[in-house]
């Protein structure tokens, strides 16, 4: 094979203009340039809203879901943050929800351009790159990295952090072929892919490790650097990982998917991408000996099978879930692309030899075999059918949208309880049929804070919402499984109305929206001396309190204040618990307590005490941000050392 040739000219980037191409396309008739409000995305564009208008500290406090929630605390930021930059970047020019567009589409494009840079290198030829980032363009294969979850569905943080995994490999290659100096970035990288989606956190300490094994230095040096630049990524990440293991007990990790074999063979061109891998890794691509990046991607798929084996059958038996073994799958798709894509490659070179003509055309050949072997078991999502990718505009209309935001701002003071997560966009019964969770946006469209009406969420509110029980233990089951059919924990003709107004009342609800279709399965609403049908807007139904519910009310930032009543020795806020939250009374401490349904309970003073409830941060959150701090001056120090040598 033919030493890599660096440089660039407009010939080489042909192939990546044709699948760049064929990419924007797609984006340009599944995503458009409106808001796409199909599944979760409403949600994830909520949590953009929230760094905007709440603040960048992941431990601020979101009152608009869950009676309240530190909403990136316990979600990766980066993909928000991301999206707030675009927008206070631009001068505000950019609306939020033209920046969430713009990155939605980014998570679409960004894999073939981080795959086919690290194939051409391998390869030294941007045509037989072309096949390997054409399916890491289009792979959905049930991921939820791939174009169907990643895009479709609205997981853009976990397919853009899996986009940035062949990063790595990248920037570690000239190291590893002993050409360039250890590349300290690199921890930039790392702690990039971990704010922005944790699970492919392990296949990118795979990949430095492998490379650290294959470096031309001396293996116990190229190990410390290696290790070194792991420590110094995990330490940027520290503001938002510090509290995030100091506070799990106040989350509840989301394991509802299960890994499955049979399903992976169910997708014969990930198959071949495994036989292509293992004849590489057998054979070799024989690669230049200035070009160990071949030998490392070739190696990289069995190192993380042997990682997703150890995570299924060892820590999630354990009970660790909060890194489920089916999301990691998804970078061990990845390094198959990667190990497939580099051993298809080499083959096309074999059979064209020298002749650019003959390369181009064998590649597009690739290309076009790969499409058809995707076709089954639809493991590329080769071309959208526009209604099946609806914008936010189309669903408003259909369903009457302004409607039911005014009629919420019309209800009578206090939160509002979604009976479902989300809404069907077709009939049926299927719980996966296609939907939209719309409703998630009713803090920013009619002004009033939701429980349920979500997504499935990691706050122990929800599990309250979804099995009746907000203690410990993980969230097993999507909520769209349980929609329309089973409200805290019972189904929805068991759940009488003592026990719902006994919820409604802790949870500070004051009006109740349901489906049309869901009234007949409700009796709990139908007689209700505490609840009445107020309005019907198809497809939706609210039911109202007769009389508001009294909230604490917003002083300022992290500062609220309500009145104590004449009631029990402790009294419930109404706001979900979280331990820096901390109540004062005419200047005294307040005792505080975590209630049986995950509320904030207080220690009440005398009927009619103000009591001031105060947020700030803690000790685990200080140090997480004084950690990041250091590492960052750590890194520019690095930078200046290396720079100074290489002077």
């Amino acid at each position: 094979m033919a030493p890599y040739d660096r440089r660039v000219t407009l010939g080489s980037l042909v192939p990546l203009a044709i699948v760049v191409g064929y990419g924007v396309a797609f984006a340009a008739t599944a995503l458009g340039f409106s808001l796409i409000a199909f599944d979760d995305h409403p949600g994830q564009l909520y949590r953009l809203w929230h760094v905007v208008t709440h603040g960048w500290a992941p431990w601020t406090w979101n009152p608009g879901w869950w009676a309240g929630y530190p909403e990136l605390q316990f979600y990766p930021p980066a993909f928000a943050y991301a999206g707030a930059l675009v927008h206070l970047a631009s001068g505000k020019t950019i609306s939020i929800v033209a920046s969430y567009q713009t990155l939605v589409w980014l998570a679409y494009l960004a894999p073939v351009l981080t795959v086919w840079l690290v194939l051409r290198r391998v390869l030294a030829d941007g045509w037989l790159a072309l096949p390997g980032a054409f399916v890491a363009l289009t792979l959905s294969a049930g991921l939820a990295s791939g174009v169907e979850g990643g895009v479709h569905m609205g997981m853009g943080a976990a397919r853009l952090s899996w986009a940035a995994l062949p990063l790595v490999p990248l920037m570690l290659a000239g190291w590893m072929s002993g050409t360039r100096g250890f590349p300290w970035a690199i921890s930039v990288v790392v702690a990039g892919i971990v704010l922005t989606h944790p699970a492919h956190l392990p296949a990118a300490v795979v990949l430095v490790l492998l490379a650290a094994w294959r470096a031309a230095p001396a293996r116990r040096v190229a190990f410390t650097h290696a290790v070194g630049a792991l420590a110094l990524g995990a330490a940027l990440t520290a503001f938002w990982t510090v509290p995030l293991l100091a506070r799990l007990d106040h989350t509840r990790a989301l394991a509802w998917g299960a890994l499955s074999v049979r399903e992976l063979i169910a997708h014969p061109l990930l198959l071949v991408l495994a036989a292509l891998a293992a004849l590489g890794a057998r054979r070799g691509l024989r690669p230049h000996a200035s070009e160990p990046l071949a030998g490392l991607l070739m190696v990289f798929p069995w190192a993380m099978v042997a990682v997703v084996v150890i995570d299924a059958r060892v820590l999630e038996p354990l009970g660790l879930r909060w890194l489920p073994a089916d999301r990691v799958a998804d970078s061990a798709c990845l390094a198959l692309v990667l190990a497939g894509g580099a051993m298809a490659g080499r083959l096309i070179e074999l059979a064209a030899g020298e002749g650019p003509r003959a390369r181009a055309t064998l590649s597009l050949a690739a290309v076009a075999a790969a499409a058809l072997l995707g076709l089954a078991g639809q493991t590329l999502t080769l071309w959208p059918r526009p209604a099946e990718w609806p914008r936010y505009d189309t669903i408003e209309r259909g369903m009457r949208l302004d409607s039911l935001w005014s009629a919420l701002r019309a209800a009578p003071a206090g939160r509002v309880l979604f009976v479902r997560s989300g809404v069907p966009l077709v009939y049926g019964s299927d719980w996966w049929r296609p939907h939209t969770h719309v409703t998630a946006l009713a803090p920013l469209a009619a002004g009033r804070d939701i429980v349920n009406g979500t997504f499935t969420h990691p706050s122990p509110i929800a599990k309250l919402v979804y099995r009746g029980d907000a203690g410990p233990g993980a969230v097993r089951e999507l909520v769209e499984r349980l929609d329309g059919h089973r409200l805290f924990g019972r189904a929805l003709e068991d759940l009488d109305a003592q026990t719902l107004n006994g919820y409604a009342e802790r949870l500070g609800i004051s009006a109740v929206v349901m489906l049309d279709e869901d009234l007949p399965r409700i009796p709990s609403l139908r007689d209700n001396s505490v609840f009445s049908r107020v309005t019907a807007s198809p497809p939706f139904v609210i039911y109202a309190r007769r009389a508001a519910v009294s909230l604490p009310s917003e002083i300022g930032p992290g500062h609220l204040r309500m009145t104590a009543t004449a009631a029990p020795t402790w009294q419930s806020t109404h706001m979900a618990y979280y331990p820096l939250w901390h109540a004062t009374s005419e200047g005294r401490p307040v005792a505080t307590r975590r209630g049986a349904l995950g509320d904030i309970e207080m220690s009440a003073p005398p009927a009619g005490a103000t009591i001031d409830l105060l947020y700030e941060r803690g000790a685990a959150e200080t140090a997480g941000v004084a950690i990041s701090a250091a590492a960052l001056v750590a890194l520019t120090l690095v930078w200046v050392s290396v720079g100074r040598r290489c002077g």
